[in-house]
């Protein structure tokens, strides 16, 4: 929903929430001020990391987010339904007092991996899908999979039968293959043959980047292939690695790709199809792992993934579909019901931080030191921005 927000002038305000407006700047009350309500969402594709990295990065997306796929790729990776259930109860933990997030746990697929194991994630309540990294493809995927169809048919044909959705991280391995042109080589030579041999397997190719992947998507079965997207993919292109020197803190994986692919996703998230959901990927690393001479790939969004989000829909015209790409489209696909909390974001100017320190280092956030338009508000703001909207409509 989306409503304009016409705020009471600063004396009238004070009485409500005198810690939010100035009174000397009495001019930008005056003014209609655009706000989203929106059922909360969900991030289908995040990063949390483990020990200290955890206990600073889990509120950010426990802030915003009602439920998140949670990735498992940690050192050793979450292979199992007991470690999963283990490092659950780590994120729980890790979260704030009054949080209501809920960790959506999944399990890293290897070539040892059983259908028995399947079973049991079914079963746990806590399990909600499986990930494919390909051996060698990102950060900590190194006990990835090596011979998909061979040793891990079994555990997909199970898949099929539990209804296990199976997220991919797109990308082959090769060497020879150039960088920019994996997503599409790994569609042709493991996507396609995967879906053609095994189509009720439910798979969502994760943070695409191409309009290849979009083409793809859009060519399969509703309920069966879907994609998350990350806000990076669609601001970004991959000028942002090299405009004013070499940005580390632009390098993830997937890397960024030309404006082409960057315009065809917009096109796609904005269409309304419910083949796209948000999935921020969002990789937290130390700052000195990212501005080293081998630094790591990853962008940590959390804080910001919302705003940015918003800002994409709006410039393409389409405020009226995000929250559907926001909250509706994932659950659908994972067969879970919508929350029931409501999230507003109001147009309104916020700077983002220069970087975020804890005890063991600073994490810098995407867009660090830039200004956006668009200020998620949750829990008690979010109704103080109620109580302001009704005084607005009562003295009109």
């Amino acid at each position: 929903m989306i409503n304009s927000l016409v705020f009471p002038r600063p004396s009238e305000a004070f009485k409500f929430a005198s810690t939010r407006f100035d009174g000397s700047r009495k001019s930008k009350y005056s003014k209609p001020r655009m706000e989203l309500t929106l059922t909360q969402p969900d991030d289908w594709h995040l990063h949390l990391r483990d020990g200290d990295l955890l206990q600073a990065v889990a509120p950010h997306s426990a802030k915003h987010f009602g439920r998140a796929i949670i990735m498992p790729n940690l050192k050793p990776p979450i292979t199992t339904t007991a470690a999963a259930v283990t490092y659950r109860e780590s994120i729980l933990k890790a979260l704030p007092a009054d949080s209501n997030f809920t960790p959506l746990m999944t399990l890293y697929l290897t070539d040892k991996t059983s259908p028995n194991e399947i079973k049991l994630a079914r079963r746990s309540g806590v399990v909600f899908a499986v990930k494919l990294y390909p051996a060698g493809a990102t950060t900590n995927s190194q006990d990835g999979v090596t011979d998909l169809f061979g040793k891990c048919l079994p555990v997909l044909e199970e898949m099929v039968e539990e209804s296990m959705p199976l997220l991919v991280h797109g990308e082959v391995t090769d060497p020879d293959v150039d960088v920019f042109d994996r997503e599409k080589v790994f569609i042709d030579t493991v996507l396609q043959p995967l879906i053609q041999r095994l189509p009720r397997l439910k798979v969502v190719m994760e943070h695409i980047t191409t309009m290849d992947a979009v083409r793809f998507v859009e060519s399969g079965e509703e309920g069966f292939l879907a994609a998350t997207v990350t806000p990076q993919h669609l601001i970004l292109n991959r000028n942002a690695l090299f405009q004013g020197g070499l940005q580390p803190h632009n390098y993830c994986l997937p890397v960024l790709k030309r404006e082409t692919h960057r315009q065809a996703i917009v096109s796609a998230v904005t269409s309304g199809s419910k083949r796209f959901f948000l999935g921020t990927d969002s990789a937290p690393h130390e700052k000195q792992r990212k501005e080293c001479s081998c630094g790591c790939a990853g962008i940590f969004n959390a804080p910001v993934a919302l705003s940015l989000y918003a800002k994409v829909f709006e410039e393409a015209g389409a405020l009226d579909k995000l929250e559907a790409f926001t909250s509706f489209n994932g659950p659908e696909f994972y067969g879970l019901p919508r929350n029931t909390a409501k999230i507003k974001l109001t147009k309104a100017s916020w700077k983002i931080p220069d970087s975020l320190s804890f005890s063991f280092g600073n994490i810098i956030p995407m867009f660090a030191g830039e200004t956006l338009e668009w200020q998620p508000c949750v829990g008690e703001k979010a109704e103080m921005l109620n109580e302001v909207q009704e005084v607005g409509a009562n003295k009109g």
